[in-house]
């Protein structure tokens, strides 16, 4: 019996002994595609848009380069990228590239994240002090509490990534940058990298963690490369990104806006800056993209519907369809958006629409030219409008609203406001139209 459990107990012991040397063996990840992308702008929401549109659209078995050459940008939407990188169930590399190309600010805490870092010469990485935060920042209490943030976040990075901790430290405390030779002898990157043509040397074998997971990349000999370009809707979304655009389109917004009130009845200067709001808020952060977008559209389709109501002379339908067609390229640009559409669905849509609204002006043209008194053809003449205020004691002088317009009126008959009236004539010297009290049916 004793020999017995001795024979179990050494079968046992064998077969622990012999799995242990594969207990921390690292799982292969095979690469069959390069998926090449850039950033070439301050971080913005248009950034952090484009990357979790194309990370969708990555095959699984691929390698994600982003090339960078970014000055900085906003601390939230850096997070924001931290998070998209490390969900990822693919690896990530980031390649400050070309030469003269930094990575600073953002741009360095984002390479910190990534599970390799490549530079090409004559680049730098750092200067990751965050600047620029509010008054707060210039107190100690408040710029202690950014910066022990920021380290924290990097240190943290650097551990899961295997790398030390203390240069990217540096670089939020000290606003150090490194180039790519002192990146190199600190080792917090990977490698020199001027062409991707030798990115399989200095990378294939490596060891990376995944998820949690230790794995070892494998770039395989039939590796291809792929770019990843940004959409339209996004390179207008990384323009008003920049905050200079965003701070004009708030103030001409708010100008448009301001006019509209000071004289409504128009609704041109009111639905463009509607428009310019909406757009300066989705760059301000302040409207999620897709519920902006759809702000846009839902504008668009109400100028767009005005048109018909209020002679603008194409002025409103011009605007509401930049509107809407702003709002489509936002909004419908696949599964990061709410609904998905093909781009040819959306241009021949629009360009139904504008081969509609050039028939209603082929229209108005040719009944322009068949009428005698075609000086006339814009003018009230013949419409019904409002009484909106008396302008003299007298009982003659009225301001009418009629078509969207506002015009002084003249009446022999004493008017009350709110009468419907009809303009019988237009002096076209005074600019003055005469009007009659329209009978109630």
């Amino acid at each position: 019996m004793l020999i017995m459990r001795q024979t179990i107990l050494h079968q046992l012991l064998f077969i622990v002994l012999s799995l242990f040397p594969l207990a921390g063996k690292a799982v292969p990840y095979s690469v069959s595609e390069i998926s090449l992308l850039e950033i070439h702008s301050a971080i913005s929401p248009a950034t952090y848009d484009y990357l979790d549109y194309q990370f969708k659209h990555i095959p699984d078995g691929a390698l994600i380069l982003i090339k960078i050459n970014t000055p900085g940008g906003l601390i939230t939407t850096t997070k924001d990228i931290i998070t998209l990188i490390g969900s990822q169930t693919k690896p990530v590399a980031i390649w400050v590239t070309p030469e003269g190309a930094s990575a600073s600010s953002a741009g360095a805490i984002i390479a910190a994240s990534a599970h390799f870092i490549l530079m090409s010469s004559g680049t730098n990485l750092g200067a990751a002090t965050p600047v620029g935060l509010g008054k707060d920042i210039g107190e100690k209490d408040g710029r202690a509490k950014a910066l022990n943030d920021l380290k924290a976040l990097v240190r943290s990075l650097s551990e899961i990534r295997n790398r030390p901790a203390k240069p990217f430290e540096e670089m939020i405390d000290s606003a150090k940058s490194f180039t790519d030779k002192e990146a190199l002898n600190l080792k917090i990157i990977d490698g020199l990298l001027n062409n991707t043509n030798h990115l399989k040397q200095l990378i294939d074998k490596k060891s990376f963690t995944l998820q949690g997971k230790a794995m070892e990349l494998q770039i395989a000999p039939s590796v291809v490369t792929k770019n990843y370009d940004p959409t339209m809707g996004q390179n207008i979304l990384n323009v008003i990104a920049n905050p200079s655009t965003a701070y004009l389109l708030f103030l001409l917004g708010v100008a448009l806006l301001y006019f509209e009130f000071q004289a409504p009845g128009g609704y041109i200067a009111g639905g463009i800056g509607a428009s310019l709001l909406v757009l300066a808020a989705i760059s301000f952060q302040v409207l999620p993209v897709n519920w902006g977008a759809l702000c846009l559209l839902i504008i668009g389709i109400i100028l767009l519907i005005l048109e018909i109501y209020v002679t603008s002379y194409g002025l409103l339908g011009l605007s509401g369809l930049a509107s809407f067609v702003a709002g489509s390229l936002f909004l419908f640009h696949g599964e990061s958006g709410f609904i998905s559409i093909d781009y040819p669905v959306l241009i021949s849509t629009l360009m139904g629409v504008l081969a509609g609204s050039s028939i209603i002006i082929w229209y108005m043209i040719k009944e322009r030219k068949k009428r005698h008194h075609h000086e006339n053809f814009f003018l009230p003449i013949g419409s019904t409008g409002t009484v909106l205020t008396k302008l003299d004691n007298d009982g003659a002088s009225y301001q009418i609203k009629v078509r969207g317009e506002i015009w002084r009126g003249h009446s022999h008959a004493p008017l009350e406001i709110g009468d419907k009236v009809e303009v019988t004539s237009i002096d076209n010297e005074k600019l003055i139209a005469r009007i009659k009290k329209v009978d109630k049916e």
